[in-house]
């Protein structure tokens, strides 16, 4: 008997659920929220009230296209953090639910371990090959920038880390800085294409290990731009594809570069990339060339499954539930795991 899996993500601001049958991806749904927009940035209570009004049609909608009727499900797996503690809330006492309903397991899944296996996804159709175990992943978001070792569906180890802000923070307070709008990955990958990545030079950070920093960088910025605009108020409309190439390439050297040495102190020649940021086309394009230099063989996941998306959440609680995991109906979310 086939196993078919409900995922369910409401982390941040995308509602998204998806079914796979067996591991293949049969339906992907996502609910996005535009009204963050106007504030720069994502409003945890508006977030968490949009997914009240989502969670119902986008499973509805998920289980449609699948084909799928909820008698069906073998069990539903479902984000328990880390997130926003209001919008894990939702999708999480949605899940419980369902289950208790349908009287069949849920499972928990810590959202950074669906990133880690999004090139897992597989797709009715379409060859994805799929790395390795060992394997090394960059996991680069809004919330985090994390070199990690992935040695089997259930077991990782971070091997480096942003010790203080993500990379996709980075992102975004540059786009703030120079007027460009949010979210400001996009934008700044958008201009960066016509720009010169070479024409500026920004600090980099000197941190020990395969940690990550991206404050200095952020502040090197910020200065540059302000005695920049104080001898040429024109100076930003007049150079903003050359800044944002520059702080790009920077910001893409700086990931690289531990990586690299990851890939060398460990060995492993399957490199993955994971998170929102890793539809950055700077970066892919980048990890591409230096697998080519290095002998690596490198998987980028397809862009719809960089960001939020329920079709990893799936991927992992099937791994999970094939292990013989079970989530107890009196779990909380959190919004920091150290752990699972």
């Amino acid at each position: 008997m086939a196993d078919i899996i409900l995922g369910i993500e409401s982390s941040c601001d995308d509602t998204s659920a998806a079914v796979i049958r067996d591991g293949v991806l049969m339906s992907n749904v996502i609910a996005s929220q535009d009204v963050h927009r106007a504030y720069g940035g994502v409003v945890p209570e508006l977030a968490s009230r949009a997914h009240e009004l989502n969670i119902v049609p986008v499973v509805s909608e998920a289980l449609s296209r699948a084909g799928v009727k909820p008698s069906e499900l073998t069990a539903i797996a479902f984000t328990r953090g880390p997130g926003l503690l209001g919008s894990l809330l939702v999708g999480t006492s949605f899940a419980k639910a369902a289950a208790l309903s349908l009287g069949i397991p849920c499972v928990m899944v810590n959202h950074l371990q669906g990133h880690l296996l999004a090139s897992f996804i597989k797709e009715q159709g379409v060859d994805s090959p799929q790395p390795e175990f060992p394997y090394l992943c960059l996991l680069v978001s809004g919330g985090n920038s994390q070199i990690v070792r992935v040695d089997s569906p259930l077991e990782f180890t971070i091997l480096g880390q942003t010790i203080d802000d993500a990379v996709g923070e980075a992102f975004d307070k540059c786009s703030k800085m120079l007027g460009l709008g949010y979210p400001g990955g996009p934008v700044i990958d958008r201009l960066a294409a016509g720009g010169d990545p070479s024409r500026f030079k920004f600090a980099k950070p000197s941190v020990p290990g395969l940690d990550y920093s991206f404050s200095g960088v952020k502040t090197s910025l910020l200065y540059f731009v302000r005695d920049r605009l104080a001898e040429d108020p024109a100076f930003l409309e007049n150079n903003k594809e050359d800044l944002c190439a520059s702080f790009q390439k920077t910001l893409i050297d700086i990931l690289m570069g531990k990586l690299v040495k990851a890939a060398s102190q460990t060995g492993i020649k399957d490199i993955a990339i994971g998170g929102g940021v890793s539809a950055n086309s700077a970066l892919r394009a980048r990890v591409t060339a230096e697998g080519v230099k290095r002998g690596w063989r490198t998987f980028l996941p397809a862009r719809k499954f960089t960001t939020d998306n329920a079709a990893m959440i799936a991927v992992a609680g099937w791994y999970r539930y094939l292990a013989g995991e079970r989530t107890p109906l009196d779990i909380a979310p959190v919004s920091r795991v150290a752990g699972r």
